[in-house]
C-alpha cells in the first residue's frame, strides 16, 4: 500500500505563522522530511514517535542531494506511512517543489502542497509597510538572486526589474546583489531607490535595514559569507515606514 506526501509550507520559522491545516498534517505524520530553514519550533509541532530526517541544502554548505531526498519521498511513501515534506516560507516559491512533485508522479504517488506564509510578505510586514499601492505600485515580482550554480542568473528581464513602480522582491541574493545593483542601476533604476533587506524573519535573531541598493550594495560587498537566510525587498514602497 502506498503512503501519501504533503508538502508543507512552514513560513519563515515562526510556528504562529503556520497554518492550521499545516499543524494538523505534522500531528498526523509518521515521518517529517525537513529543510534546515524549517527547523525548529515547528518541528515541536510533531506527533511523539514521528521519525524526523533531515535534508536540508544551503548554500556553501554540507547539503542533502536532491536525488537523494527524492528517493526517500518515495521510499518512505512505499511502506503506507504519511510523510510530510516540510519546506520553509512558500514550498512554491524558489523552493525545487517542481522536482519532488515530478518523482512522485512518476512513482504513483499520492501528495498535496499546503501553502504558507513567504518572507516576502513577511518582511513587509515586519517592516510596517504593503507591498502594492494604488496607482504607484501595481506589481509585485519575486526574483531569484542565484542560478543553479548560486551566481547571479544572466537572462533576467532588467528593464521589468528596473522598473521603480514595481516592488521587487530578490531571495537567495545576499552574494550576488552588489552585482545585482549595479546591474539595475546600469539599466535606469536610481542608485537611492529604497531597499529593505530582512534577515532571520520569525525568529529571534531578525534584522530589519532600511537603506538604498547601492549603500546595500556596498554594505553587502563588505560583509563576506553569512549563514542565515535573508531577503531584499527594492522599490518605492521599501522606504515607507513609521517613524
Amino acid at each position: 500500500m502506498s503512503g501519501f506526501v504533503t508538502f508543507l509550507s512552514a513560513g519563515p520559522g515562526d510556528p504562529e505563522l503556520l497554518t492550521l491545516k499545516g499543524a494538523a498534517r505534522l500531528r498526523e505524520a509518521d515521518v517529517v522530511l525537513y529543510d534546515d530553514l524549517a527547523a525548529g519550533a515547528i518541528l515541536d509541532l510533531a506527533r511523539p514517535g514521528a521519525n524526523l530526517v533531515a535534508v536540508g541544502k544551503r548554500a556553501g554548505r554540507p547539503s542533502t542531494k536532491q536525488h537523494h531526498v527524492n528517493r526517500l519521498l518515495v521510499d518512505y511513501a512505499a511502506t503506507g506511512a504519511r510523510v510530510v515534506r516540510l519546506k520553509s516560507g512558500d514550498a512554491g516559491i524558489f523552493g525545487r517543489l517542481e522536482e519532488e512533485l515530478e518523482t512522485l508522479r512518476e512513482a504513483g504517488i499520492g501528495y498535496e502542497i499546503v501553502p504558507g506564509v513567504t518572507s516576502a510578505c513577511v518582511a513587509a510586514a515586519q517592516a510596517g509597510i504593503p507591498l502594492t499601492r494604488r496607482h504607484t505600485s501595481r506589481r509585485v515580482q519575486f526574483v531569484t538572486g542565484a542560478d543553479v550554480s548560486g551566481e547571479l542568473p544572466q537572462n533576467l528581464n532588467w528593464a521589468a526589474l528596473a522598473d521603480p513602480e514595481a516592488t521587487t522582491v530578490v531571495y537567495m541574493g545576499r552574494r550576488t546583489f552588489p552585482a545585482l545593483a549595479a546591474k539595475l542601476i546600469a539599466h535606469g533604476l536610481a542608485p537611492n531607490t529604497p531597499a529593505l533587506f530582512a534577515e532571520s524573519l520569525g525568529r529571534p535573531d531578525e534584522r530589519l535595514v532600511r537603506t538604498t541598493i547601492a549603500e546595500l550594495a556596498e554594505q553587502l560587498a563588505r560583509g563576506g559569507a553569512a549563514s542565515t537566510a535573508a531577503v531584499i525587498l527594492f522599490g518605492a514602497l521599501a522606504g515607507d515606514y513609521p517613524s
